[in-house]
């Protein structure tokens, strides 16, 4: 049987405040405001860094709902910053296909996985439910480090109109290491599979 807990945790929170800094940022970002858009880049990856270290430290912090929210608030976050990094073409078309197409398959992924975690019968009030906690997700190492590697991205592609440096070897360097690394993460979970989802038994 799953879980009934409380959903209203800081790092819940928290993940929620970066989904909401995601439009604010893609809108910054297309409006060539790239000064506030680092800026703001910086408190969301602040959220990122506090709901991590929160959840590691504080048991009553850690949920079921924290283990999907936070990746999912990572992807949003992502998805949004790269679409709105690639119309100011400070990020190629093709490495943006790659990495919204993995994103899109992973959260189609977790909300499948919802579904077959919940007991019959499955209801949409139940589903929805953010209390109802019926399976944690734990992602695989590589996919930690490729978002890691995507953020890093992200900050450089914004910091280069500030400082000029839009055409650095160095930046496409890192376009190549992000496509590497988005397709060892595909392929992880691909791999892995099962084992990244833990069924909780009540």
């Amino acid at each position: 049987m799953p879980q009934y807990e409380n959903p209203w945790t800081i790092p819940n929170m928290l993940s929620m405040t970066r989904i909401g800094l995601a439009p604010v940022l893609g809108y910054l970002i297309i409006e060539e405001d790239f000064n506030i858009a680092l800026g703001v880049f910086a408190l969301a990856g602040l959220t990122d860094l506090l709901d991590g270290f929160i959840a590691r430290n504080w048991a009553s912090q850690k949920s079921a709902l924290g283990s999907a929210l936070d990746p999912l608030a990572d992807k949003i976050l992502i998805s949004i910053l790269y679409v709105s990094l690639t119309y100011a073409d400070l990020i190629p078309v093709p490495l943006t296909y790659m990495i919204i197409s993995r994103d899109v398959m992973l959260i189609a992924a977790v909300f499948y996985v919802r579904y077959r975690t919940l007991p019959t019968p499955r209801t949409l009030a139940k589903y929805f439910n953010p209390c109802y906690a019926t399976a944690r997700l734990k992602p695989t190492f590589i996919s930690k480090v490729n978002t890691a590697v995507q953020l890093i991205l992200v900050a450089a592609s914004l910091a280069a109109p500030v400082f000029n440096y839009a055409d650095s070897i160095y930046l496409q360097m890192l376009w190549c290491l992000t496509a590497f690394t988005t397709a060892a993460s595909a392929y992880s979970y691909y791999h892995y599979g099962r084992k990244t989802v833990q069924v909780i038994k009540g």
